[in-house]
């Protein structure tokens, strides 16, 4: 066999590979790393690793398929007839015109409809989104608001089965695509096509279709569909494109080119047969003039609509709903509820280079400690000398207090000293004042 595998030179890919007979030569075809480095190995016999696809088919079949479609557009451009046309079956049954008395809605609503569907052995889950009532209002302002809502409240749904702590049945009824359904005029896309496509682009699969496509010629549906594209690109709408994958055939590759190159589809839809001028039993509508085959792509991009849909890229548009466009909602709303994901979660490095970031942050940590230390320490010293300063001060003040109160005694004790040495009394007041009174007696 010719098949080969990438393994690590420090694991068990050696003794492995020799008891499944490959051989023992190592061959290093990746660049070194901080820890090994990646080999290849031919296997010289077969392993069974090859298998696995087919076990994914068989547990994909037992398990089937759930897929979510949106349809959204003006009435009567024949949405659910093309949803029966898709599937080919009845989803929606003909619907009865409302007499003139009766009272239209006044809000766009939302309808829901499920279907279990089996092609040779493989089961779908069904679910297609109508919106009855949108842009069939004079004031269409907001019309688009109920649609995203909706679609809203499906990722909140989802998001919260994926919070619960018993997580087995998960229902995914996230919308996986929207085929918007633009009206035939020729001219260009109106206000309300390019509003609600920048609403919706970021948070479903857009697929725009130009409905009843019959009623313009070839040359008209080609000028309008260059229009709608130019239309689209200027306001930066994102609609769904079909992948493209390395190591692709050229046959696959050309398919991709050839469903991209008929974007927007122009489709009629119809699931009655009729009978073509040269007998052919064919899903189509009979007009004066002929039968316009919905299965016949030099009159309408039905097969390419169904093919980039259903047949190729049902799985890439469940996909690209889950990866990219789940994903960056749940990121806004997590993140607007205050929700915060570290960086460097999940990421990976060379344990040598964490190791090396780890001490620089242990020493940047101890660096910043000391300095608060220090700073800590200073303010203490600062506020020890202002006390000690303040306790001088106020000794210093006591000081001379008592200095000038003993300076006063003794100058007191002095004078008193020289009295008594002169004979004099040391309170003259008090002796005149005894004479006199002495004096009046005699």
């Amino acid at each position: 066999m010719t098949d080969s595998y990438a393994s690590s030179r420090n694991g068990d890919a050696s003794s492995h590979g020799i008891a499944n007979g490959s051989s023992p030569s190592l061959v290093p075809t990746g660049h070194t790393t901080g820890i090994s480095n990646v080999i290849r190995k031919k296997l010289m016999g077969y392993v069974g690793f090859a298998n696995l696809p087919n076990q994914v088919h068989r547990k994909s079949v037992r398990k089937g398929f759930q897929f979510t479609a949106m349809v959204v557009g003006e009435s009567g451009l024949g949405k659910s007839t093309l949803i029966n046309t898709l599937f080919n079956t009845t989803l929606y049954p003909p619907k009865e015109p409302l007499p003139p008395a009766a009272e239209r809605p006044k809000t766009v609503a939302i309808e829901s409809i499920g279907a279990d569907i089996e092609e040779n052995g493989v089961r779908l889950h069904l679910t297609v989104v109508d919106t009855p009532g949108f842009g069939d209002f004079v004031n269409n302002d907001d019309s688009w608001k109920p649609i995203v809502e909706n679609i809203e409240s499906r990722f909140d749904s989802y998001l919260e089965q994926e919070n619960r702590v018993n997580r087995i049945k998960i229902v995914d009824n996230r919308v996986h695509a929207c085929l918007y359904f633009i009206q035939p005029t020729g001219h260009a896309l109106k206000q309300l096509d390019i509003e609600f496509m920048r609403r919706l682009h970021t948070k479903v699969n857009l697929i725009p279709v130009i409905a009843k496509a019959d009623t313009m010629t070839d040359e008209e549906i080609a000028e309008f569909k260059e229009r709608i594209l130019l239309d689209i690109a200027h306001h930066n709408i994102h609609i769904f494109q079909a992948p493209t994958y390395d190591n692709e055939d050229e046959e696959t590759i050309a398919e991709a080119e050839e469903i991209a190159s008929k974007i927007p589809f122009a489709v009629v839809g119809s699931d009655k047969i009729v009978t073509t001028p040269d007998g052919r039993q064919v899903r189509g509508r009979a007009y004066p003039w002929g039968v316009v085959e919905v299965d016949n792509e030099d009159h309408c991009d039905f097969v390419k609509l169904r093919q980039m849909l259903v047949r190729t890229y049902m799985e890439e548009l469940r996909e690209y709903t889950n990866d990219v466009l789940y994903e960056n909602w749940r990121t806004e709303k997590l993140l607007s509820m205050g929700v915060a994901q570290d960086s460097t979660v999940f990421k990976e490095i060379n344990p040598a280079a964490r190791l090396q970031e780890e001490r620089v942050l242990h020493e940047a940590k101890l660096a910043k400690m000391e300095a608060e230390m220090k700073m800590v320490f200073q303010q203490k010293v600062q506020e020890k000398e202002a006390k000690l300063k303040q306790s001088e001060e106020e000794l210093y003040a006591r000081h001379k207090e008592m200095k000038d109160a003993l300076e006063k005694q003794r100058a007191d004790l002095e004078d008193k000293k020289r009295k008594i040495e002169s004979g004099r009394p040391l309170t003259p007041e008090k002796a005149s004042t005894g004479r006199k009174k002495g004096f009046l007696r005699t």
